[in-house]
């Protein structure tokens, strides 16, 4: 294939997330609005751009209140750090459509260089003759690299909430016109 623009079907993609809670159990949690530019050849990303952004205040862990809380001067602080953004900066061949993907995360207003493992799923039109291609990744980063260290200790010993947070990300993308 050649180098197209791929901009992400977000009916038929997620980015997920887990964080340690009282270091026994995980939360999870969703994003709902995201966008994302590739501008690669699918079956060779080495020479791909990519440009990923999240919507913040669209995070949903399945409860209001935390929900609400992960908004505010707390956490992600929405009101004045509205999105993540990643950008691409390098990627290297790990295996056959495997990749690591190289890039600026920019969150709370920190950026910093962060590597996802980054899967081609492969390609094919849909039911309207539209060229469709499939990713899937997975990563991870420390919540307090980007200043985001509300925490409370347990009587127990140890925290609240974990400083990993793990990101999986299953992406279909439709060719640009």
């Amino acid at each position: 294939m050649s180098t197209s623009k791929w901009l992400v079907d977000a009916t038929h993609s997620s980015v997920d997330f887990t964080i340690k809670h009282m270091m026994i159990a995980k939360v999870k949690g969703t994003f709902h609005e995201f966008s994302a530019e590739i501008e690669a050849d699918p079956t060779d990303l080495t020479t791909a751009n990519i440009q990923f952004n999240i919507v913040l205040a669209s995070i949903d862990t399945r409860n209001a209140d935390r929900d609400n809380h992960l908004r505010t001067g707390d956490f992600f602080d929405i009101e004045k750090y509205p999105t993540l953004t990643f950008q691409s900066t390098s990627i290297s061949k790990t295996g056959d459509g495997e990749y690591d993907v190289v890039g600026n995360l920019n969150l709370h207003g920190l950026t910093r260089s962060e590597t996802f493992h980054v899967s081609y799923e492969g390609t094919g039109k849909d039911p309207w003759g539209n060229e469709k291609v499939g990713f899937s990744g997975k990563g991870s980063f420390r919540r307090s690299d980007f200043g985001l260290t509300y925490n409370a200790v347990l009587e127990t010993g140890g925290v609240l909430i974990g400083d990993e947070v793990k990101f999986t990300i299953e992406i279909e993308a439709g060719k640009a016109n």
